[in-house]
């Protein structure tokens, strides 16, 4: 009979919630809902899904309904709204302090990030984004270009060679690798690598805080089953204060030290190692919030890139021809090579505009960031004529939005790089509204252009040394969590590419 009285209790609740909500409206009439909206718990279930298959809900709804702007309820959110045409998103870059993380976002995320970028608004996000700007800078990028990522990607191309005999590669873990050595280094001046405790801590905690996104009762349910997630938070925590202390005696012993240089490239990357770090202790000072804001940077420069680069291959590998383009870009760029080795040093994305190609198609159809989240600090009206009251939930899915057929055309669906070349095969720039994976407005991504640097220097020269086969069956699909990791990695078979210039057949 308690049972039954507790279900009573649970049905009125529910009554009492979705009827007290105020209703998102267009021109004075509700929004339309999308597909598979239940009475009462309205898109609840949906979001109960595995991160996969949300996503593809997310595609049935611009498909189904295009760029209108349709209801979102889950009966303990507040009222929510997914918005899909390019102008509406272009006015929330444009009005950044009107939608912002909010409480909603904050809470969700915040045992992880913490006061993190992710999560920092006002004058606390722009000290961050300050010190951001100050480690990305022309001159510590090129030191990464002309130093650390050959060092480290000729780390990754001697495994690659070893591992020639027939033997299953998991190329998700070495393109991760090589970015966790990159930030690792020069952000943190610290090693670490993909295989660390950290790492898997990250990685395990990165995927229970994406599904508070999806589960409203979160707060039940890790109270009974989250201890792995609470351990993992701890390790991360635990990490990010190491990384904190590291700096502090780098900079006690800087000081204490002569500071001249030979001026050869190992030094020069010493020199910036650990410039991120440093640049946050300066700008903030409280060293808690310094690893906060370290553990976002390190999720976003390394996370992001090295799934990036996974979904690449994994993309090349269906198109052997346009492997064959990219090897036609090395040719033309090291006219008449005859190194088993090229120099990645060489390629920039002026000199290898259909490897950029390929890369900006690549995000659009896997983008690392595949939807956001943002909450009405006042009152707002969208382009539309859709009215958002305070507090309400504004949704965009960058994975659905860069696969409409009325923003990319028919071929929407294909996997076709020379959408973002001109005639001339020049690379063609889209609208942040349009192509929004590098986000838009004051918090354009700060990584953008090491994230380039990376892909165009890795692309080339692994398509370039080596053929890559599938070690696996099937489509390859993402794991539930915050960016977009490849279930099960990407296992292939290597062997090295024996028709480059020069080379016998």
């Amino acid at each position: 009979m308690s049972h039954y009285l507790v279900a009573a209790v649970v049905f009125a609740l529910l009554i009492v919630v979705v009827t007290g909500k105020k209703t998102i409206k267009k021109d004075g009439e509700p929004l339309r809902n999308p597909p598979n909206t239940l009475p009462l718990v309205g898109n609840g279930i949906q979001f109960l899904q595995s991160r996969w298959n949300l996503l593809e809900w997310f595609d049935r709804c611009q498909r189904q309904f295009g760029h209108e702007t349709l209801a979102l309820t889950v009966p303990t959110l507040p009222p929510g709204a997914l918005i899909q045409d390019p102008k509406n998103l272009e006015f929330v870059f444009k009005h950044e302090g009107l939608f912002t993380k909010g409480m909603f976002v904050k809470r969700r995320s915040w045992d992880l990030f913490g006061n993190g970028i992710i999560n920092a608004d006002g004058d606390f996000w722009k000290l961050q984004r300050k010190a951001g700007l100050s480690f990305l800078t022309t001159a510590n990028l090129r030191v990464l270009t002309d130093v650390a990522l050959p060092q480290y990607l000729s780390e990754s191309i001697t495994e690659l060679k070893a591992s020639t005999g027939g033997q299953t590669v998991d190329l998700q873990h070495i393109f991760h690798e090589i970015t966790t050595k990159l930030m690792g280094k020069m952000a943190y001046n610290m090693e670490m690598h993909a295989s660390d405790t950290f790492s898997q801590s990250f990685d395990y905690a990165s995927g229970c805080t994406a599904k508070r996104f999806q589960n409203p009762l979160w707060p039940l349910t890790e109270l009974i089953f989250g201890h792995q997630f609470r351990k993992s938070v701890s390790i991360v925590k635990s990490f990010g204060r190491n990384i904190v202390t590291s700096a502090v005696h780098d900079r006690e012993k800087v000081s204490s030290s002569d500071t001249s240089s030979s001026g050869d490239a190992e030094s020069k990357l010493d020199q910036i190692s650990g410039s991120l770090i440093q640049s946050l202790l300066d700008a903030i000072g409280d060293e808690q919030m310094v690893a906060d804001a370290a553990l976002t940077y390190l999720s976003a420069g390394r996370d992001t890139t090295g799934q990036a680069l996974t979904w690449t291959f994994y993309l090349l590998m269906k198109h052997p021809l346009v492997v064959t383009k990219i090897r036609e870009e090395v040719q033309h760029v090291l006219p008449g090579t005859e190194k088993e080795d090229i120099d990645p040093i060489k390629f920039t994305p002026v000199t290898m505009p259909y490897t950029m190609a390929v890369f900006y198609e690549v995000l659009r159809l896997y983008p690392p960031i595949p939807f956001e989240i943002r909450q009405c600090q006042e009152d707002a009206a969208l382009p539309d004529g859709t009215f958002l009251p305070k507090s309400s939930v504004l949704v965009w899915c960058l994975w659905a939005m860069q696969r409409s057929k009325l923003t990319w055309g028919d071929d929407a669906d294909e996997f076709n790089p020379s959408r973002f070349l001109d005639q001339n095969g020049k690379l063609i720039s889209r609208s942040a509204s349009e192509f929004p994976v590098f986000y838009g407005g004051a918090r354009t991504c700060l990584g953008r252009k090491m994230a380039e640097a990376i892909a165009v220097q890795v692309i080339p020269t692994m398509a370039w040394l080596f053929e890559f086969q599938p070690a696996y069956e099937g489509e390859r699909k993402s794991q539930t969590s915050l960016t977009l990791p490849m279930e099960g990695g990407l296992p292939v078979f290597v062997r090295e590419n024996g028709n480059r210039t020069g080379e016998k057949s």
